[in-house]
């Protein structure tokens, strides 16, 4: 029986991608570093900042978290007037109305989740982030840790997830996990385990 949905945040409650995209492309210039879409979604999206970093520039520690702050507060910036996911206002009574419960999962650092969470005036019961429980996506645990918060079994779960790294993570949990065509192509959230693929949250609801 269905008890609860999980939700990624960047690109699944919201189309936040061409915000990120725009954040790195400023930080990263001085680099003589160009980012552009493919990029972004090969190398960018669904990973944690250290490995982004890392991969892009060969930088670690302090430099490293002075350029990720920087990204990141430049982020929250551009990120004043979001919209949700159409249907995901809806989708969210219905639940509500059935006695589901919810959450988000992410990888994203503490204050963006704050902050896109303020801007689309959610106030989710669960929040989960990588960086508080040691690894994130592609890795189960974040969402290994949402389960066992919830006290619920991974069949009792659906997870919402845009990314490859996001739906990997959500099905190596066990939970069944469908892809939201906000960012990549559907064979790729396929081929990444996603059960199907989703163009709003309105599509969702028949899940339910």
């Amino acid at each position: 029986m269905l008890r609860a949905l999980l939700f990624d945040l960047d690109g699944t409650l919201a189309d936040t991608d061409p915000l990120h995209l725009l954040a790195w492309r400023e930080v990263l210039a001085p680099y003589g570093l160009e980012v552009d879409p493919e990029t972004y979604r090969r190398r960018i999206s669904g990973r944690l900042n250290p490995e982004i970093v890392r991969d892009l520039l060969g930088l670690k520690g302090e430099e490293a978290r002075r350029l990720i702050e920087a990204k990141e507060a430049r982020f929250r910036e551009l990120a004043q007037d979001l919209e949700p996911t159409p249907g995901l206002y809806g989708l969210l009574e219905e639940a509500g109305r059935r006695g589901l419960t919810w959450g988000v999962v992410t990888n994203a650092p503490r204050a963006n989740a704050r902050h896109v969470l303020q801007a689309l005036r959610l106030a989710p019961p669960l929040l989960v982030l990588a960086e508080e429980v040691g690894r994130g996506k592609p890795d189960p645990l974040p969402y290994r840790v949402a389960l066992a918060r919830l006290g619920l079994r991974p069949e009792e779960a659906l997870a919402f997830e845009d990314s490859p790294s996001g739906v990997r993570s959500a099905v190596g949990a066990g939970i069944p996990t469908y892809g939201l065509l906000t960012g990549h192509e559907a064979a790729d959230l396929r081929a990444a385990g996603a059960q199907s693929t989703l163009k709003d949250f309105w599509e969702a609801l028949a899940l339910l």
